[in-house]
């Protein structure tokens, strides 16, 4: 049970994280300033951000108590003061989540006195980033020491940074996909395409990023004497499920951008069916977030298990 709540807290943590940088990062570069299409002429992208900060309290808040049960071996000093602000001081863990949820507390309050804006978006992403680098001191990337430890970190927090660009703006590009079914002038399609293509051009980066470091991140936690025990340790079936749902990932987000995109955008101003072109892209698009969110289920019990490293 106390695993369970291990888990379903960090995929909400994961989840949350995602949306508060990669979505307000997406609003700077794949929307427009101002005007038809921009995040501020919008009205859910607020809701949705305050929702995911919230749950994210929330999720570290379980998290906290339930490290401090297993910490303590007693599911009663979760909820005493003094056992909760021993974790808080006095592990990396404790101080990692103290400064996630510090960090989340000022986006809340950004969400509640900035208007939506490019500046509020900024601040965001700025807070986002901070949130889900925390992520790389309550993971297995602070486990090791010396130089090596510091390797490991910051590929870690790369990883971390590169897959919440991707995945919240995922998160906010579905979203958009859906609201077009009422749209009905050419300057919202013109910015839906604008959006998708821009998108693609920042995934090429982001790709690049997420291969380099998940090369470097398997390197410790797998080892090159390891590899033969992917297959039949639990940690290798679950690892193998998770690069299996990335090239997925890949794929379709290669269809995307060579192929429903260019569709689209051909549509654009013709009497093609604009709206059958949105709604392949639709489909793509929710089917890479369902193999995304997979990704995180996984990811979230991957981090319960030890390392075929340490094994």
């Amino acid at each position: 049970m106390l695993t369970l709540a291990v888990v379903t807290a960090r995929l909400a943590q994961f989840v949350c994280a995602m949306i508060l940088l990669g979505s307000p990062l997406f609003f700077l570069y794949g929307l427009p300033a101002q005007g038809v299409g921009s995040a501020s002429s919008l009205k859910w992208p607020r809701p949705l951000l305050s929702g995911a900060a919230i749950v994210l309290l929330l999720g570290a808040a379980l998290s906290l108590g339930a490290q401090t049960a297993v910490m303590t071996d007693s599911v009663a000093d979760a909820f005493k003061p003094d056992s909760v602000a021993t974790v808080l001081t006095d592990s990396h863990f404790g101080l990692a989540i103290a400064a996630r949820m510090g960090l989340t507390v000022l986006a809340a309050l950004a969400l509640v006195a900035v208007r939506p804006s490019r500046a509020l978006w900024l601040v965001l992403a700025v807070l986002g980033a901070g949130i889900v680098a925390t992520f790389a001191w309550t993971g297995h990337g602070a486990a090791d020491e010396g130089a090596a430890g510091m390797v490991h970190l910051a590929s870690d927090i790369l990883h971390l940074l590169g897959a919440a660009v991707w995945l919240g703006a995922l998160a906010a590009l579905a979203i958009l996909l859906f609201e077009s079914r009422g749209a009905v002038l050419d300057a919202e399609f013109a910015a839906l395409h604008g959006a998708l293509a821009r998108f693609s051009g920042i995934g090429s980066a982001v790709v690049a990023i997420l291969l380099a470091t998940g090369l470097i991140n398997s390197w410790f936690l797998i080892g090159p004497s390891h590899v033969a025990e992917l297959i039949k340790a639990p940690y290798g079936q679950l690892l193998l499920a998770k690069v299996a749902l990335f090239v997925v990932m890949l794929g379709l987000a290669a269809m995307n951008r060579f192929l429903l995109t260019p569709r689209f955008g051909g549509a654009l101003g013709t009497q093609a069916p604009t709206e059958a072109a949105v709604a392949a892209l639709r489909r793509s698009v929710v089917l890479e977030s369902a193999a995304a969110f997979l990704v995180l289920v996984l990811v979230s019990v991957l981090g319960t298990l030890a390392p075929l490293s340490s094994q």
